[in-house]
C-alpha cells in the first residue's frame, strides 16, 4: 500500500539514548540546586552527578525517576515523550 492511499499513517521518530541524556543534562544544568545538592539528596556521589553531565553514565530508572521527582521535571520530558 502506497503513502498515498493510506488514510493512516504513522511518523516513529526514534529516541536515542544520547538525547535522553543532552535532556537530562540540561534539567540538571538549569534545576534550583546545585549538582552536589542533587547527589546528596539522591545519596550518591557526586562524582556520579559529574558523569551523568559530561554524558558518560546514565542514572538507573530509580535514580532517573528521583532526579525527576527533585528537580520537578516531567519524565516524559526528559525521555522525550512530551515537548
Amino acid at each position: 500500500m502506497s503513502s498515498k492511499n493510506c488514510t493512516l499513517c504513522y511518523y516513529f521518530y526514534m529516541i536515542t539514548i544520547t538525547e535522553i541524556q543532552k535532556r537530562l543534562r540540561e534539567a540538571i544544568q538549569y534545576g534550583n540546586i546545585s549538582q552536589k545538592e542533587l547527589a546528596e539528596k539522591l545519596g550518591i556521589n557526586p562524582s556520579t552527578v559529574s558523569k551523568y553531565m559530561r554524558l558518560d553514565k546514565y542514572p538507573s530508572l530509580d535514580t532517573f525517576a528521583n532526579i525527576c521527582e527533585i528537580l520537578d521535571v516531567s519524565a516524559d520530558e526528559i525521555l522525550g515523550l512530551k515537548k
